[in-house]
């Protein structure tokens, strides 16, 4: 017969909880990975279409509004005009899966640039108790209107 203190010393089945332990701690960090990726790549893709409304709303001017200075010639932004144009573009653009996607501002602040900021929602692609049910994105972009 072993004594009590002899089968504590002993190994045997002490595998099995380790291989468990560790098989859920990587199915743990898979899942954050795959759920940080996708946050980034909607970030991403949530900047791109801000950037290319940004690029609409500066050149959103008619030629009247164009006026010639010591520099060129320089046309001058209206938040009326640069909003219209990219409510226009968000409407004509393929969207992609944007839950909940916002125009919060359309704006020519100096005359010269048009600040467009948008805002989505984004989901995990896979639930699970340690993320998040959501997390709201908002991202900004200016572009500018120039003559080269």
């Amino acid at each position: 017969m072993t004594s009590p203190l002899e089968r504590l010393k002993r190994e045997d089945g002490s595998l099995l909880p380790l291989t468990i332990f560790y098989g859920f701690l990587s199915l743990v960090l898979i899942l954050l990975v795959v759920a940080a990726t996708s946050l980034y790549l909607e970030r991403k893709r949530l900047f791109t279409l801000a950037d290319g409304a940004a690029l609409v709303g500066a050149e959103a001017f008619d030629l009247d509004e164009v006026s010639m200075t010591a520099g060129g010639p320089r046309p001058t932004l209206q938040s009326e005009h640069v909003r219209s144009a990219v409510e226009e573009y968000l409407d004509a653009v393929p969207r992609g899966r944007f839950e909940s996607l916002r125009l919060e501002s359309a704006s020519a602040t100096d005359g010269r640039s048009a600040t467009v900021e948008l805002s989505a929602y984004w989901r995990p692609p896979v639930l699970s108790l340690l993320l998040p049910e959501g997390i709201r994105l908002d991202v900004s972009a200016v572009g500018r209107s120039v003559f080269g």
